[in-house]
């Protein structure tokens, strides 16, 4: 046997490998926030709308919504707008709002989906604000026991996913920027953070898995140590573990808890450093990253 007809077989048993997973998700809807590395390494950013492209030709509907956290700072350097955060969030003037609207809406977004357009005609950006998709309330945090006020920050409230269930019937893909109406007040926007706004839109679409893409391998139950890492913990231990995380993995295992305790079956974490992480979390039985699961999942 050639080093060619190994190769192929071994190809041919990932695919058979794929099967059960293909099985329990065709037909289903997968959220995927896209961010981290995988959003300004280009190499990671063609490899993520192939993924996209290769999960809606096998029958899988996928969303993507996307910040644009690294691409909003350069940005607002560049026109000379201070950027500030407070306990992990960025702190939105008016000023900087616009520019957050316009690199998500105009850049990042249509940058996406031109990606997966590559391959047909199969991705439509939308913005969260369009036809009251995200609604969202004010909201300030807590640092060091001093409630701040973030500005023109908020978080979703309610969901209206008409536009996005639309885009899916047609057969298309939607890509998501993660901006909302502030309920109450025609004509303000807000920005919301992208990783609950993606556990909101997985609640509201009644999403078969919501899939995080970020800068490690997982969560650690005991960082740095790295034969800490977690493949799949259940919502209460999650939840009883949060406040001893590192602050940036916070919003991230919270949007998880979000989706899963908004009966999403399954939320995951995963290594957006990776070329293909999607696929590999897909095609392999034990996946990648660490997987939320509520209890009645489990049993």
């Amino acid at each position: 046997m050639g080093a060619h007809s190994s190769e192929a077989s071994a190809k041919a048993a990932a695919l058979i490998e794929s099967l059960a997973w293909l099985g329990r998700y065709q037909g289903q809807t997968i959220v995927v926030k896209f961010g981290g590395n995988a959003m300004v390494n280009d190499e990671l950013k063609r490899a993520f709308a192939e993924d996209m492209v290769y999960l809606r030709q096998v029958g899988v509907r996928p969303v993507v919504v996307h910040g644009g956290g690294p691409q909003i700072s350069a940005e607002l350097a560049r026109r000379g707008i201070p950027g500030e955060f407070r306990g992990g969030l960025r702190v939105t003037s008016p000023e900087a709002l616009e520019v957050v609207r316009d690199v998500l809406t105009t850049r990042v977004g249509p940058e996406i989906a031109a990606l997966i357009n590559e391959h047909g005609s199969l991705a439509q950006a939308v913005s969260g604000e369009t036809d009251g998709l995200f609604s969202g309330t004010r909201r300030g945090t807590v640092v060091d026991g001093e409630e701040v006020d973030l500005g023109l920050v908020g978080e979703v409230t309610s969901v209206d996913p008409a536009t996005v269930l639309a885009i899916i019937e047609a057969g298309q893909i939607p890509v998501v920027s993660t901006i909302a109406s502030e309920a109450g007040r025609a004509g303000q926007t807000l920005n919301v953070n992208a990783d609950s706004a993606a556990a909101s839109l997985a609640v509201a679409l009644g999403a078969a898995k919501l899939v995080i893409l970020t800068d490690v391998a997982g969560l650690y139950r005991d960082w740095p140590n790295r034969d800490s890492l977690v493949s799949a913990i259940d919502a209460e231990e999650l939840r009883a573990l949060i406040p001893s995380l590192e602050s940036g993995m916070i919003p991230k295992m919270e949007a998880c808890l979000e989706a899963v305790d908004g009966g999403v079956p399954q939320a995951a974490i995963i290594d957006g450093r990776v070329l293909h992480a999607i696929l590999l979390e897909a095609f392999t039985t034990e996946g990648s990253g660490t997987e939320v699961i509520s209890k009645k999942e489990q049993s």
